[in-house]
């Protein structure tokens, strides 16, 4: 007999649906499964096997074979056992195919027939919608997220015997009801208020989370710089649906939502260690996941101690800052992984640390130096937006018992310019500064001729590039944003130019 159900996998960051075809026949006892299968798929026919038989149904001795389409794609997840499992007992009788009418099937089995959580399930349920199935049944741990797609029936069963006493129409479960919304709602951010001094790199990181613009922090060890950066999230704007929906998506294929929660709320902050690989940071194996530049997606990514990192990891860098997006590709397939993050970058001005220091007395050879700065292509500084220096802070300025602003009313100053960003950009489908291109630039930011003129003298003086030249104009943007000005003036390109200064002052000494 023949059979047919829906089950899915993922492909890249998207669900894909999966049809599931058994066939038995007559011939000796055999269970394959065809259809560009992964080990892990392959595998469940043991799961299948066992689960069925000790779930009380019986399992069939003949030619049993397995087929999953379309047959050019490779199927990875886990949670094909489940489909598989319930076309067996269609094909063998001990179901009717018509009790199986628009449902999706996705979970592990274990060999005592329980179901088993699998990642994923978020892009698997927004396909099923997508191919208009309305019913999807998977493990109660996955139940919450299934719902996040939105219009479909999510049905949590505990056991492979449920499904099939709920197919049969003999106990038919409730659809799941969606009980919680966002992901870590109450988690306490760390607050700028607890930064003592440091105005000018509080002022750049308003800029940078206003626009979602790059930053470099440089500065002796100790001075604060990832005390700042770790603060970063508490002065960035709530996500949108669509923008939680897009980074659950991600963190639901890295395996890395909990059970029985919906999408998260909080914006990522990612701080990868700088012995990450180039696969780990962009993303990749034999199957391509995502990298901290995915999973950084609609937040920020940290990098600490930016010299130490590969120079073939930093190198990789210049595709997701540019474009938003980064492309791993494969024999058989190629997958877009989103990647527009904000990257925020601390470093020291040597090897030892007290390069223009004020207190300590540098260490380090001009050799040293030379070559620990060479480690950062221009190319790549070319990318980042502020340069800040981040001084050692004298003792009177760690004393003082004067109470610094808090996150909370950086962030109304921030969501204020972001709210303007997007009254003007969003027609065309972008929500901040950063996201400009050079045609955006030209249409919509209006420089006084004054500031044309300082802006024209700083780009002959400094030999910048059409990069950075944009890039000092977004960040103009931003400031006068932040001030409500309709006009860029000479007090914005001057700031704006102050910090990409700092920039060519890095790439010269590095020369």
């Amino acid at each position: 007999m023949f059979a047919q159900i829906y089950g899915s996998t993922t492909l890249g960051i998207n669900g894909i649906l999966i049809t599931v075809e058994v066939d038995i026949s007559n011939g000796l006892p055999s269970f394959d499964i065809v259809g560009l299968a992964d080990a892990s798929v392959r595998e469940s026919r043991e799961r299948v096997r066992a689960a069925i038989k000790n779930s009380g149904f019986e399992f069939p001795t003949r030619k049993i074979t397995v087929n999953l389409a379309p047959a050019d794609i490779k199927k990875i997840s886990s949670g094909l056992d489940l489909p598989i499992a319930i076309g067996i007992l269609v094909a063998s009788g001990q179901l009717r195919e018509e009790d199986l009418a628009d449902y999706v099937f996705a979970a592990e089995l274990s060999l005592e027939g329980r179901l088993r959580q699998i990642t994923g399930i978020l892009p698997m349920s927004i396909a099923c919608k997508e191919n208009q199935i309305t019913k999807m049944i998977v493990a109660p741990e996955n139940a919450q997220e299934a719902l996040w797609a939105g219009s479909i029936e999510v049905y949590a069963m505990s056991d492979l015997k449920q499904v099939v006493e709920h197919l049969r129409r003999e106990n038919i479960a409730d659809p799941v009801i969606k009980d919680k919304k966002i992901l870590n709602e109450n988690f306490v951010l760390e607050d700028f208020k607890d930064v003592q001094g440091q105005i000018v790199a509080k002022r750049a990181l308003e800029i940078a989370a206003a626009g979602r613009h790059n930053v470099l922090m440089t500065g002796p060890p100790g001075s604060g710089k990832t005390m700042l950066a770790r603060r970063m999230p508490s002065i960035l704007p709530e996500m949108f649906e669509e923008e939680a929906l897009e980074v659950t998506k991600i963190y639901s294929i890295a395996g890395l939502l909990r059970p029985n929660e919906g999408l998260i709320g909080q914006r990522p902050f990612r701080n990868p260690h700088h012995t990450i690989s180039d696969a780990g940071m962009i993303g990749g194996g034999r199957i391509p996941r995502p990298g901290e530049v995915t999973l950084s997606h609609n937040g920020v990514l940290f990098l600490d101690e930016l010299p130490e990192f590969p120079r073939i990891v930093l190198e990789s860098l210049r595709q997701p800052l540019e474009d938003g997006q980064v492309t791993v590709s494969r024999v058989n397939a190629s997958f877009c992984f989103p990647s527009r993050f904000m990257l925020i970058a601390a470093m020291n001005p040597c090897l030892c640390g007290r390069q223009n220091d004020g207190t300590n007395t540098c260490t380090c050879t001009p050799v040293e130096i030379k070559k620990y700065n060479k480690k950062i292509s221009g190319p790549l500084l070319d990318r980042i937006d502020l340069n800040i220096f981040v001084p050692r802070l004298e003792y009177k300025e760690i004393a003082n018992a004067s109470q610094e602003e808090s996150s909370s009313d950086i962030k109304k100053r921030v969501e204020a310019a972001r709210k303007i960003q997007q009254d003007r950009l969003h027609k065309w489908g972008i929500l901040c500064n950063g996201q400009m291109t050079h045609k955006h630039i030209k249409e919509l930011c209006n420089l006084t001729s004054d500031a044309q003129n300082l802006l024209e003298m700083a780009f002959n003086k400094m030999n910048l590039s059409a990069r950075a030249y944009d890039r000092i104009i977004k960040v103009a943007q931003t400031i006068a944003d932040l001030e409500n000005s309709k006009d860029i003036g000479t007090a914005h390109i001057a700031e704006a130019i102050q910090f990409r200064n700092d920039i060519k002052s890095s790439s010269i000494r590095t020369t």
